[in-house]
């Protein structure tokens, strides 16, 4: 019985096997990763090694130490704080969530300079019913990095940013744009569990809606400002 052997690389180039004396290579085997496949010329039947199927269960994600903890609170405006006006410097960013996971390539250009930031990011809330406090991983990317990513599908967001300070603190207000055009909110960050705890909701704001999964972005890229007006009148917690 004669032994055929091909190896193969992880994008199915062949390898020298010359240095092998006795094997003949008789054909092309199928590609696995990596692996150096075996199969016979006589009648036994090929032998294939299967596949590993990725799932939740067998999958081990390490804590990473690139990621860090972003402590923001969220809230619902009804117009830009007074002292701020669309003509105002803002920065343009668009945001696609890839579908199915916790991934967003986010692109954002400053007007004045027609420069680009991209930055390609993994967000997620260890506690389901508080997105106060989520873990963030960045990854800024070359303009041909951001190019091999766009090919994935993906729900976008497009919005304005604008930076406005009220008693101290730093504020980001953003203007949707799209199929949310209409929607504000504003975001500010925080140091400690304590600060973010103790903010109380500015008085130009409507309500606090951090906890409220629909003013998430990977909700609201799923959403138009019809299905927010709606959220908002069903679940009245602007009278709260």
């Amino acid at each position: 019985m004669q032994i055929d052997s091909v190896a193969r690389g992880k994008r199915g180039i062949e390898t020298d096997v010359s240095r092998n004396p006795g094997l003949e290579v008789v054909g092309c085997a199928p590609v696995f990763w990596g692996e150096l496949d075996y199969t016979t010329s006589g009648p036994t039947p090929a032998r294939q090694m299967g596949v590993a199927k990725l799932t939740d269960q067998n999958t081990v994600v390490p804590e990473s130490k690139y990621a860090r903890v972003e402590r923001e609170r969220r809230y619902l405006l009804q117009d830009l704080p007074e002292g701020l006006s669309r003509a105002d410097h803002h920065l343009q960013i668009t945001d696609n969530y890839l579908t199915g996971t916790r991934l967003r390539l986010r692109k954002v250009r400053d007007p004045k300079t027609n420069k680009w930031i991209v930055k390609f990011s993994q967000k997620f809330a260890q506690n389901p019913k508080d997105f106060s406090r989520t873990i963030i991983t960045n990854t800024y990317l070359n303009a041909l990095e951001a190019e091999m990513l766009a090919v994935f599908e993906a729900n976008e967001i497009r919005k304005n940013r604008y930076a406005f300070e009220f008693n101290g603190r730093k504020f980001s207000v953003d203007m949707f744009l799209g199929d949310l055009f209409g929607l504000l909110l504003a975001e500010v960050s925080f140091e400690t569990d304590e600060e973010l705890d103790s903010f109380p909701k500015p008085p130009w704001a409507l309500a606090d809606v951090t906890n409220v999964e629909v003013f998430t972005g990977g909700r609201l890229c799923e959403l138009t400002f019809e299905d927010i007006r709606n959220e908002i009148a069903q679940s009245g917690f602007i009278a709260k």
